[in-house]
């Protein structure tokens, strides 16, 4: 496999990008915004720069990888000479379905589609379809470029020999793949998510307040971020998106989502990407911290 499509600039999708094309690949960025479009090759090369500055690459990496990448609007037109395709939509299974029907009328017959889902089952995804053996689940975890993780989902139709190429495939991104079966929330989000819950639930009830549940979990539980600020990073919506999947999957209590969660997320509070979650991450709040750092 050498030319890989991604569909959706945003997040994880830029960070996918990055990464295949860091390593070589010939990868095609597609999504219905130009300015998404935009907006994710800009993020790609400030973290590129990023790399630089730290020593971890060097500078003539960064335009060498930049150049491994070009834009599309057009998911056809994207799709069109693809050995594999990532899907990084929304986390939202009635768009993942049309995302798939379309990527299966239009994608090469032989290329494998796999989705960066982090819940939802990749047996339905694959239904969508008329090469279920050719689906199957690549989920990366965030920030991508830094992250050594990508959990694998075998659908119930997904071929050994796509398993297979995609386990070798992550390994030559440097990469750790770990095959898991399809079920709600794979391995990673079934045990996350739940705790995110309950941390959300602490503070509902009143057993302590954002900080100190945070730190209670960092230097109780040697974690490096706080159940809730996690949560924010994630963005509280797909948090809210994913205990919806495994409680619709599960039918059991402890994954149905705490109220606060809800009502957060209809209010637009939804964490770093809207500069408001748990904590606080305007403008004005980043000046003041920036100003605490050098005063």
């Amino acid at each position: 496999m050498k030319n890989i499509s991604v569909v959706g600039a945003g997040t994880m999708g830029n960070g996918i990008a990055h990464v295949f094309a860091q390593h070589d690949y010939n990868v095609q960025l597609i999504d219905i915004s130009e300015d998404s479009l935009q907006k994710g090759m800009e993020t790609i090369e400030r973290n590129l720069r990023r790399m630089v500055a730290k020593g971890t690459i060097e500078s003539e990496s960064v335009q060498a990888t930049l150049g491994n990448i070009q834009t599309h609007t057009s998911l056809s037109e994207g799709v069109a000479g693809a050995d594999l395709v990532v899907e990084a939509a929304t986390e939202n299974a009635g768009l993942k379905m049309d995302v798939f029907r379309e990527l299966d009328a239009s994608a090469p017959e032989d290329a494998i589609l796999a989705s960066n889902t982090s819940s939802i089952s990749i047996t339905e995804i694959a239904a969508a379809t008329g090469r279920p053996e050719k689906v199957i689940g690549m989920h990366f975890m965030n920030p991508v470029p830094l992250m050594q993780l990508v959990e694998v989902i075998r659908g119930y139709s997904t071929s050994d020999a796509v398993t297979r190429a995609v386990l070798d495939l992550s390994v030559k991104l440097g990469k750790t793949p770990t095959e898991v079966n399809d079920c709600p929330g794979f391995v990673a989000n079934r045990i996350l998510m739940p705790m995110i819950n309950e941390a959300i639930e602490s503070l509902y009830t009143g057993v302590a307040g954002v900080q100190e549940i945070d730190t209670v979990m960092k230097l109780g539980m040697g974690h490096p971020m706080g159940p809730l600020q996690l949560a924010d990073f994630i963005g509280l919506d797909v948090c809210l998106s994913i205990l919806d999947v495994l409680s619709d999957g599960f039918r059991i209590p402890k994954y149905a989502a705490c109220p606060l969660l809800r009502k957060m997320v209809t209010a637009g509070k939804l964490g770093v990407k809207s500069g408001e979650g748990f904590y606080d991450y305007s403008e004005s709040r980043k000046a003041e911290r920036v100003s605490r750092q050098f005063s």
